[in-house]
C-alpha cells in the first residue's frame, strides 16, 4: 500500500505516470541497495567488463604474464564463466602452487560438471590451508551436492557452520536441505539459527548477510 502511495505521490510531481514508474523502480532500487541488499549491483558488472578488457589486452602484448592471468580468471568466475577461468587457472598452476588457485581450480571443475574432479581439487586445497576462503570451500561443496547427494552436502555445511558460526548463509543452506529431505523440524532450527545469528551480528556486517537472513525469515513463515 506505502508503493501506491508513493507512486501517486510521484505522479502527481511530475506529471507522467510512465516517468512516474521509473522514478519509483530507481528509488525502490537505492534504499534496497543501502538498507537491504537483495538488488544485484548495476556497476559491478561494467567495472568487471572493463577490467577485464584492460587484462586481455595485457596479456596480448605479454601472454606469459601469470599475474594478469589469475587476475583475469577471477574475474571470469565471478561472471559465472567457469570454462574460460579454467583454461586460465590450468596455465597459472605451476607458478601459483597455493591452496587458493587449487580451490578455484577445483571450483571451475566443479561447476562445469566434472564433480569428483572437482571435489578431489577443493579437498586437496583444504589440505594445503584448513581455512581457505574462509570456509568457502565447504560451502560450494555443500551446494553441489544438495540435489545428489543430500547427506553429503549437510556434512559439508555442518563442517562450514563450524568454521563459520557467524554466517547466516549457512544455515539457510543447511536449512535448505533439511526442508528438501523433508526433515522440517532440522529445516526449522536451521531457519531459526540464521535468524539468531543475523541478530547478533554487528551491525557493519548485517547487510552482507541480510538476504539469508530475509530468505530464512521467509521460510519459517511459509
Amino acid at each position: 500500500m506505502s508503493k501506491f502511495f508513493l507512486f501517486a505521490l510521484i505522479w502527481w510531481l511530475v506529471g507522467n505516470p510512465f516517468l512516474a514508474i521509473i522514478i519509483l523502480l530507481v528509488v525502490l532500487y537505492l534504499l534496497d541497495r543501502r538498507f537491504v541488499g537483495l538488488s544485484p549491483s548495476l556497476l559491478a558488472p561494467y567495472r568487471r567488463n572493463r577490467r577485464l578488457s584492460r587484462l586481455k589486452r595485457d596479456l596480448l602484448l605479454a601472454p606469459h604474464n601469470a599475474s594478469a592471468k589469475l587476475e583475469a580468471a577471477r574475474l571470469y568466475i565471478e561472471k559465472g564463466r567457469y570454462a574460460e577461468a579454467l583454461e586460465l587457472l590450468e596455465q597459472v598452476g605451476d607458478v601459483y602452487d597455493s591452496a587458493d588457485v587449487v580451490y578455484e581450480t577445483g571450483l571451475c571443475r566443479l561447476k562445469l560438471g566434472r564433480i569428483e574432479e572437482g571435489e578431489k581439487l577443493i579437498l586437496q586445497s583444504l589440505e594445503m590451508n584448513p581455512r581457505v576462503k574462509y570456509g568457502e570451500p565447504y560451502l560450494r561443496l555443500g551446494e553441489t551436492f544438495a540435489p545428489i547427494d543430500p547427506d553429503k552436502a549437510i556434512r559439508y555445511l555442518e563442517q562450514f557452520r563450524g568454521m563459520h558460526s557467524s554466517s547466516v548463509e549457512g544455515s539457510y543452506k543447511l536449512g535448505r536441505i533439511y526442508d528438501r529431505l523433508g526433515h522440517r523440524a532440522e529445516a526449522k532450527r536451521a531457519f531459526a539459527e540464521a535468524l539468531l545469528v543475523y541478530r547478533a551480528l554487528p551491525r557493519y556486517k548485517r547487510r552482507a548477510e541480510r538476504r539469508w537472513a530475509l530468505l530464512s525469515m521467509r521460510r519459517q513463515i511459509f
